[in-house]
């Protein structure tokens, strides 16, 4: 989503919109704020990928909670963000799968980490240091997931983990969520290795990554961001190995360059995602930081 926003060069108005005109904080750059402010934007980005051939689209919610909204002063409108990100993918999907009712589209409610970390000392001199606690975690994440169950999505997914406790605290929240609403929703969890040590920034393995929340019964257990497809291939392969659910990926379009850009092209993301399909690594295919729609074309193409 957040390479598909640059190429409209928002302005500080956008993200104001009507919503926000008076606020007193600089919100350039809080993507998450524009499914209130621009939703053409975010509905056009949404129909982009589903014409480019995805079956599922995320929800523009990466940073959607409490915690983080809370730098920029917007923390009252958290539920709002997440029912109208969750309703604007809803009526895109719905328009696709309309097309062609033989195949549907669904929409995954995204919740993303958090700019605090439960595992991690905030101080380098205090280890014991930390800045969030596993209670603040678990009502934010609740506070989020309820309000994507409510803008209809069809999946929940935890994505770009880096802190397992933290990915619990999401977890027991959407639990919670299921058990208040009388619903439960698939779920897909998803790691993020965050160099060639092959572990989380929190040190596990995809293996020990996979053990520490196997309890939730998710539908699909994945690997996003990061690094490109070709750098995650033997960390995709060990979780594929030891996943009794389905496995997903969605790797970068390679690593940023010195501009911040990523330059792996579609049909070289494609080539080694459609290997990865072959080799029965994975179930679900896509794309993360860099990944275009063109990316999702050649990808789909790849793996079909």
């Amino acid at each position: 989503m957040g390479t598909m926003i640059q190429r409209y060069a928002l302005t500080e108005d956008d993200f104001r919109g009507d919503h926000f005109r008076a606020h007193s904080i600089p919100l350039l750059g809080n993507n998450d704020l524009l499914s209130l402010t621009r939703p053409d934007v975010i509905g056009e980005i949404h129909r982009a990928y589903l014409e480019a051939g995805a079956d599922i689209i995320e929800t523009n919610t990466f940073s959607s909670t409490r915690l983080p909204m809370s730098d920029y002063g917007v923390t009252d409108a958290v539920g709002e963000i997440n029912r109208a990100a969750a309703r604007i993918a809803r009526e895109a999907a719905d328009e696709y799968t309309a097309r062609t009712p033989d195949r549907p589209r669904f929409v995954a409610g995204i919740l993303g980490p958090m700019n605090r970390t439960a595992s991690i000392s905030s101080d380098v001199n205090d280890p014991g240091a930390r800045d969030v606690t596993f209670e603040e975690l678990r009502r934010a994440y609740g506070e989020q997931a309820r309000a994507l169950i409510e803008g209809g999505a069809d999946i929940l997914m935890v994505e770009t983990i880096f802190d397992t406790l933290n990915a619990k605290a999401a977890l027991f929240a959407i639990m919670q969520e299921f058990d208040r609403a009388g619903t439960r929703l698939p779920l897909m969890i998803s790691g993020t290795i965050t160099d060639q040590s092959g572990r989380t920034l929190t040190g596990q393995t995809p293996e020990a990554f996979y053990n520490s929340l196997r309890h939730a019964r998710p539908l699909a257990f994945g690997l996003n961001c990061a690094l490109g497809p070709d750098a995650l291939r033997p960390y995709l392969q060990e979780l594929s190995t030891v996943s009794e659910f389905h496995v997903s990926c969605h790797p970068n379009a390679g690593l940023p360059n010195e501009f911040g850009g990523y330059d792996l092209t579609p049909e070289a993301m494609a080539a080694t995602m459609g290997d990865f399909a072959r080799s029965g690594f994975l179930n679900f295919a896509g794309g993360c930081c860099g990944t275009t729609p063109d990316h999702i074309a050649a990808i789909a193409a790849a793996v079909d």
